[in-house]
């Protein structure tokens, strides 16, 4: 059986951020690309009222272990940072989250032990059997219903 090389998994998530970054311009939002990522920034947005927002995306597979869709661990965020926003999207619900850095510093576990110790996770998704067919299937937990976007409305209005 064939394993999913590092090159594949690093790919994907390029690809997807390029496709969210192409969503945002879509929105006529401008949106800027560093060129290195050594801030933890993907993007930079520039707002008509001349502010910016710093942006991280963070994406799964739809190749994920079956439960684990929206589950993104290991996030280094030592501290609430001004206008910077996460934004989450799993391949496999096609659902996006955002929140903004105080909200993601709020509501993310941080880990107290093991290898990925001071670093954050925070999972999206459970898991429960669908009453009509039988099957198993991963939906959005109720607590994080409020962040799911269609949109980048909440980033474009600074709010």
């Amino acid at each position: 059986m064939a394993t999913k090389s590092f090159r594949n998994s690093a790919a994907f998530g390029k690809r997807i951020e390029y496709w969210i970054i192409g969503r945002m311009l879509k929105e006529g939002l401008d949106v800027y690309v560093p060129l290195v990522d050594d801030h933890a920034v993907d993007a930079i947005i520039k707002r008509h009222d001349g502010t910016t927002a710093l942006i991280q995306i963070k994406a799964r597979s739809k190749e994920v272990v079956e439960g684990d869709a929206a589950l993104f661990a290991a996030i280094p965020h030592e501290e609430v940072r001004q206008n910077y926003w996460f934004i989450f999207y799993s391949e496999r619900m096609d659902m996006t989250w955002i929140l903004t850095s105080e909200e993601f510093d709020k509501l993310a576990v941080k880990n107290k032990s093991g290898k990925n110790i001071g670093l954050r996770s925070i999972w999206f998704n459970g898991r429960r059997k669908n009453k009509t067919t039988g099957d198993t299937e991963e939906y959005c937990k109720p607590q994080w219903e409020k962040f799911i976007a269609s949109d980048f409305s909440r980033i474009k209005q600074n709010a």
